[in-house]
């Protein structure tokens, strides 16, 4: 049976989850979310997820929302990226949901997707500078290691990984970070690795 993933290109979150199917070799296709629409407001997808939000998992009677959740669930289905230690691999999800994700796909919205008139005083300047102490943490953690909770990839990088793929500026420059730069080349060196562009439907240029 073949799963489904509610998702559209633009999402970070939606790409931790596409990311982990894909590498994975799970049997998944996308199905395309109208966000920038307002589909995600609407009655059919609160009756899909109540919270409103992509990534959506359904695989026969099963429904999963959350990427971490879903990510773990393909991780425990295949027997693939679950690490050593478990406790190891869920902190750096948790960091990424608190302090990279949490911050970049704001900051990402409201520089790229929101009009500059509708941009709240002084909020990209507070998420950049959470971002660059959040971006301190990873690069220092990096230091001597190829991954981030193991000695092989987990889906704890492909957490952490899901917005620093994307070409939009929201405060992230590959060349100030050298270690995290290096440890995106080489998740982007995995076999089936592919950007959240190429992986999931939609674009900016869509809309262009």
């Amino acid at each position: 049976m073949t799963a489904k993933l509610w998702c559209f290109g633009e999402s970070g979150n939606a790409y931790k989850a596409a990311l982990t199917l894909e590498l994975a070799g799970y049997d998944w296709e996308p199905v395309q979310v109208a966000f920038f629409s307002g589909e995600t407001r609407g009655p059919d997808f609160i009756g899909l997820n109540e919270m409103g939000e992509v990534p959506v998992f359904r695989e026969g009677d099963l429904t999963l929302t959350q990427s971490a959740v879903i990510q773990l669930h393909v991780a425990e289905r295949t027997g693939k990226f679950l690490g050593r230690d478990r406790n190891e691999v869920l902190r750096w999800m948790f960091f990424d949901n608190h302090r990279l994700s949490g911050q970049a796909g704001p900051a990402r919205f409201l520089m790229n997707f929101l009009p500059a008139e509708k941009r709240p005083a002084g909020a990209i300047d507070y998420l950049q500078g959470r971002l660059r102490a959040s971006y301190k943490v990873l690069e220092r953690h990096l230091e001597g290691r190829d991954w981030v909770a193991d000695a092989e990839p987990t889906i704890a990088d492909f957490a952490c990984c899901g917005y620093l793929f994307y070409p939009e500026p929201f405060g992230f420059d590959r060349a100030d970070w050298p270690r995290m730069g290096a440890w995106l080349d080489r998740i982007a060196a995995l076999p089936g690795w592919k950007h959240p562009y190429d992986l999931m439907p939609g674009s900016p240029a869509d809309r262009a």
